[in-house]
């Protein structure tokens, strides 16, 4: 077996895929499913169901009357592109062949797991970027997405979902005085859940029925003290409730399921980053709300017009994973890329409650 048979892009395709076989799927891919299409441009219908419209009476034999999409826009974006690679140069491929010509060494499947780890960690990063994408969208309506400055490299990718600023108007709110849920005395959050899935059924028929938020904004809900004391009249300053005592009275008492949301990350500059933000909840129905889409990226196009010398496998429906053998200096390159973008048909059957003031 030689290196280069270990970085073929099917077999880092397969490690990676047994590797997170077991894995519970993010957030995002629940609420915005994987999907592949040809290209780099995503185009779709925005706007939300909304209520029914009565189907107009009409006589026999005459025309039908025809109706109108004022509901529904056009949306079509260019899709980003994003790409790295990681190298194993002349001097470390040298070592690393030592240890797999040596008969019966210990280490070398430590020495290979190395070597798959080492692009299962760029596939890991490729999943970043579109979870980052969907957190931003259900709570600003908006994706900005930049290489850092210290870099040297300059590109940046800015999408505003709401570019009329309907959205924010008709489906953002912020809570001040003392009606913010970090006021545990005196905020009231089960009567504006209950008021903002009355709103959105009666202006746009959307049964609100999951709500996502972090663990920090769920903790002022563990604390209201009006809450504990309609869970428990009794006890109820003194109840300690469970995160799962909180959410069975929630859903009980509003039809909300809470989900409460704490993934990281770490950007392109090394920091650690919460896909969620604190003090914002994003009320949406049960359904999925869109689609990441995927386009093809530049090296599956050339492997399919039959240009290339580069493996290329694809893993989560959209990310390619590339192998290819450098000749002088000789060295082996993984490359892994994706374009990438949801699509967010349902953009206004969410619903974002600020809790606190910035």
């Amino acid at each position: 077996m030689t290196i280069f048979d270990l970085l073929q892009s099917d077999a880092i395709a397969a490690y990676w895929t047994t590797a997170v076989s077991n894995i519970t799927p993010a957030l995002g891919q629940v609420l915005f499913p994987p999907k592949k299409k040809v290209g780099l441009t995503l185009e779709w219908l925005k706007g939300h169901k909304g209520l029914p419209i009565a189907l107009m009476p009409s006589a026999f034999d005459a025309k039908p009357t025809v109706r109108s999409r004022e509901q529904i826009e056009t949306k079509k974006i260019k899709m980003p592109f994003f790409r790295e690679s990681m190298r194993i140069g002349e001097e470390e491929r040298q070592k690393i062949l030592e240890y797999l010509n040596t008969p019966n060494n210990p280490y070398a499947q430590d020495v290979i797991n190395r070597i798959y780890d080492d692009a299962a960690a760029l596939i890991d990063g490729a999943n970043v970027q579109p979870e980052r994408m969907i957190m931003s969208l259900i709570t600003t309506g908006t994706i900005t997405i930049a290489t850092p400055s210290a870099s040297g490299i300059d590109v940046r990718f800015t999408y505003n979902y709401d570019p009329d600023g309907s959205w924010n108007a008709n489906n953002v709110e912020q809570l001040t005085g003392t009606s913010q849920w970090s006021d545990t005395v005196n905020s009231t959050p089960v009567q504006d859940i209950i008021d903002i899935r009355r709103t959105m059924m009666k202006l746009y028929g959307v049964d609100i029925r999951r709500a996502v938020l972090s663990t920090q904004t769920f903790s002022y809900l563990l604390l209201n003290q009006k809450l504990k004391l309609d869970i428990n009249p009794s006890y109820g300053l003194n109840v300690i409730l469970t995160d799962d005592d909180l959410r069975a009275y929630l859903l009980r008492k509003t039809g909300v399921d809470f989900v409460v949301y704490d993934k990281q990350y770490k950007d392109e500059a090394g920091v650690a980053q919460s896909y969620f933000p604190d003090d914002v909840v994003s009320f949406m129905p049960a359904e999925t709300l869109g689609n990441t889409w995927y386009g093809t990226t530049p090296e599956e196009v050339d492997v399919m017009a039959g240009i290339s010398d580069t493996t290329v496998s694809v893993v989560n429906t959209g990310v390619a994973v590339a192998s290819k053998k450098e000749d002088v200096p000789v060295n082996l390159l993984t490359i892994v890329s994706q374009i990438v973008l949801p699509s967010f048909e349902r953009m206004g059957d969410v619903y974002v409650l600020k809790v606190k003031e910035a």
